[in-house]
């Protein structure tokens, strides 16, 4: 009975070696396995941020285009535009006729309006050479250095792209003249 009692024991460790041996086989493989799965949700963090950042980076080429193309539009109808414009502050017997280049004149700035072009503000502001193109300049000792005085013409802008520059006349103090002349000659 002893032998058998041996035997029993002895093919009982057999059994609880080989599955101690299987468990840490199993926990090799789980082991394995969490490090697999990490590596693969990493990689997909970072596809998909890379997918984010490439829908970020089309939008924005997608905005800038469709600016652009609107600007070059827009920018062949502004002397039509400045021509309405001049015919509306042209006198008139006719006051029909007058309100109806006023009406064809509001349609034309509302449509350029919806698709977000703007006029470039000037009267009363600092010259911004970004924005205005200065045709002239008078000395007046009552408005600030560099102030726009007058505009000459409108310019327009979509976003912060510049479709066409204001022609302004700035107004300069005597010593920023008196140094111009000194050092530019101007």
């Amino acid at each position: 009975m002893e032998k058998d009692e041996k035997e029993v024991q002895d093919t009982e460790k057999k059994e609880n070696n080989k599955k101690a041996d299987e468990i840490i086989e199993l926990k090799k493989q789980i082991e394995s396995q969490k490090v697999q799965i990490d590596e693969t949700e990493d990689r997909l963090k970072r596809v998909a941020a890379e997918f984010d950042n490439y829908k970020k980076r089309n939008t924005k080429e997608r905005d800038g285009l469709y600016n652009s193309l609107i600007a070059d539009i827009v920018s062949n109808f502004l002397p039509i535009l400045d021509n309405l414009e001049k015919a509306v502050e042209a006198e008139t017997k006719d006051e029909e006729y007058k309100k109806g280049i006023e009406l064809v004149l509001k349609q034309f700035k509302d449509v350029l309006s919806a698709r977000g072009v703007t006029e470039i503000e000037t009267v009363g502001k600092t010259f911004d050479p970004e924005l205005h193109e200065a045709v002239s300049s008078v000395q007046d000792a009552s408005k600030g250095e560099k102030e726009i005085v007058q505009e000459y013409r409108k310019g327009y802008m979509i976003g912060n792209r510049v479709i066409r520059h204001s022609m302004v006349i700035v107004a300069l103090s005597l010593i920023h003249i008196w140094r111009c002349r000194r050092t530019l000659g101007c």
